[in-house]
């Protein structure tokens, strides 16, 4: 009897202390997987625009394609390709267009095109070329502006370009370089500031960096603030309440499912739910309280993915 006590104790121990390591590897947020997109690509770029996600270029055979996605329906439909095939590209959405910007032709190197979409007549225009070719770069939106920073320029060295885009006037300006260049990196702005996170030095993803800086327009400045916990680049981010959330990205020898957050209010970092699909070169957007992760490599270099899935903070409030 006493041998079946200490034994049904020892278990109960056993339980309780695994309880105890699972609840610390446990983390905020939930994952879900939504319709896969009618591609598998990687090297995207996904903006949200009137409830809609629009995932364009990429590798894909040079990819144009141009994929829109209805959350409300949980379907997707093709839209009108792009007017060249491209990857690695910056994209935003600012009224009722989106424009996507720089990138890649295989074959050709970096370009400094800049392109508009309207999605209600679905046709592509042509603007205004951004001063500095270049891909693998970021961009960010404040106010009705678009900011396009960093990237591999045609020398195959890193450029610290922050140019302006004024879609109202059509013309860019030049504006502070970024303390430190680099390629691969994300983008979030919270508050009329933007945060250039991450990336990786001339494409290099051995030299993967965990650099987070911030830009203010308003003096057009930039400052150092608090890293990145997972030194990384390929990666995707958005911003939600407050608080810009990072996803995946790759290194030499393997691909990330992390998800970290940054809160500029206090200058800290929190992990949240890994990604359910490890990968880089994808595509975010957020839609509501949702934030889409979409498209990407599951391995380093060249892979692809159709990935659709959605992540819902918790507990995420200002």
């Amino acid at each position: 009897m006493l041998l079946k006590l200490l034994f049904a104790a020892e278990i109960l121990l056993i339980i309780l202390l695994q309880s105890g390591i699972d609840g610390a590897q446990s983390f905020p947020g939930a994952w879900k997987v939504a319709a896969p997109m009618p591609s598998a690509r990687t090297e995207v770029a996904a903006v949200e625009l009137d409830g809609k996600i629009y995932v364009m270029g990429g590798y894909e055979k040079n990819s144009d394609l141009v994929e829109e996605y209805d959350p409300a329906g949980n379907r997707w439909r093709r839209r009108a390709s792009l007017p060249r095939p491209l990857h690695h590209v910056g994209a935003a959405a600012v009224g009722k267009n989106v424009y996507v910007i720089g990138g890649y032709i295989s074959g050709e190197g970096p370009v400094n095109t800049v392109y508009r979409y309207d999605p209600a007549a679905d046709r592509w225009l042509s603007c205004a070329p951004m001063p500095t070719a270049r891909g693998a770069l970021a961009v960010g939106i404040i106010g009705e502006k678009i900011y396009a920073i960093g990237g591999v320029a045609a020398n195959e060295k890193n450029t610290g370009a922050n140019e302006e885009y004024d879609p109202a006037q059509d013309r860019w300006a030049k504006r502070a370089s970024i303390p430190h260049p680099r390629d691969h990196l994300a983008i979030g702005v919270v508050d009329k500031k933007l945060y250039a996170i991450g990336g990786r030095i001339n494409g290099h993803h051995d030299e993967n960096l965990a650099t987070n800086e911030e830009y203010d327009p308003q003096s057009d400045r930039w400052r150092t603030r608090a890293s990145m916990p997972t030194a990384r680049s390929g990666i995707g981010a958005a911003a939600l309440k407050g608080k810009i959330f990072v996803f995946g990205g790759e290194s030499k020898t393997r691909t990330y499912h992390q998800t970290e957050s940054y809160d500029p209010s206090n200058d800290r970092w929190q992990d949240w739910a890994p990604m359910p699909t490890a990968r880089h070169g994808l595509g975010v957007a957020v839609v509501g309280s949702s934030i889409y992760v979409l498209s990407g490599g599951p391995k380093p270099g060249a892979t692809f993915s159709s990935a659709n899935e959605v992540f819902t903070p918790e507990n995420v409030t200002k």
